[in-house]
């Protein structure tokens, strides 16, 4: 059985559903999240995605990341994928939103469309990033990087990232800084 999302419009209000795999051929707008778990000392984790995931294999992500299915809000979904993904049950009460964006890029690799809103989460974790559970198929594992070290990447380093990832950073960055740990 196909997965299927909702397809949302502009306005992002449901207009329709369609599966996963044609919503990424044909570039129709759907809806994802992302959760960054950030360390007391403002450390980035990042998911290292697997080598065969069907949009940008083999590069780092934002420490969660899943499309938000039917009948599902943003903040269900961050809560779902953040346990299934690293095996961390968060209370609501300490997920905090950063910003809803709108995008659309393409995977260079694949050729994929990803038309999106997504809501990006921000998840302080306080525990060791070798006690994150790396999802089977999903992923190869978890990487810690700092602020200061994401700000000054090589080219090689640059190209182990989805773009999106690096055009967000930014935004993270001031979020971050504002935050009392």
């Amino acid at each position: 059985m196909k997965e299927l999302l909702n397809i949302v419009s502009e306005d992002d209000e449901i207009i329709g559903a369609e599966t996963r795999e044609k919503i990424h051929q044909e570039g129709l707008l759907h809806r994802e999240t992302h959760v960054y778990f950030v360390t007391p000392k403002r450390e980035i984790i990042f998911q290292h995605r697997a080598k065969d995931k069907d949009t940008y294999p083999d590069l780092l992500d934002a420490t969660v990341g899943g499309h938000v299915e039917i009948g599902d809000s943003y903040e269900e979904t961050a809560l779902k994928e953040s346990l299934e993904e690293t095996g961390i049950k968060i209370d609501p009460c300490d997920l905090l939103l950063i910003k809803k964006i709108r995008k659309n890029a393409e995977d260079k690799v694949t050729g994929k469309i990803n038309n999106v809103f997504t809501s990006r989460y921000l998840y302080i974790y306080r525990g060791d990033v070798a006690d994150l559970k790396v999802e089977k198929g999903k992923a190869i594992g978890f990487e810690v990087w700092s602020m200061e070290r994401l700000t000054n990447l090589s080219d090689k380093e640059r190209a182990r990232f989805i773009q999106a990832i690096l055009d967000f950073a930014p935004t993270l960055f001031g979020f971050i800084k504002g935050l009392k740990l």
